[in-house]
């Protein structure tokens, strides 16, 4: 799926990152706890989060995630959005809850982790 269905899907904004809209995402993860994104995530994806500070983006860049959107409208502060364009990824926020967000995304065709059991 392209990150830009993606920011339609959940209405989002997008905060940075747009020469990346037509990006691939090929599995989506929703987590505050960082510590789990590590465990778990096995592929290339989004990671939906309600988990604002810069811990995030360091765990997205460090997972090879190409897009982060928080989620219950939270904002990122300008520190954590120059941080995102160092790295390269995707920032979005979005209105909606964590659960209706990742609802959005698996009714679209787009599953948790692709390259494991957990997700």
């Amino acid at each position: 799926m392209k990150i830009r269905e993606i920011q339609m899907l959940l209405d989002a904004e997008l905060l940075c990152g747009e020469d990346n809209l037509d990006g691939e995402v090929f599995s989506a993860c929703c987590s505050d706890m960082m510590s789990d994104v590590l465990a778990y995530v096995k592929d290339q994806g989004v990671l939906l989060t309600g988990l604002v500070n810069a811990q995030t983006i360091r765990t997205a860049s460090m997972m090879d995630m190409v897009c982060v959107v928080f989620v219950r409208d939270k904002a990122p502060d300008e520190e954590m959005i120059r941080l995102a364009r160092e790295c390269g990824i995707v920032l979005m926020r979005s209105k909606m809850r964590a659960y209706e967000a990742a609802g959005q995304l698996y009714l679209a065709g787009l599953r948790g982790n692709a390259g494991g059991s957990h997700g």
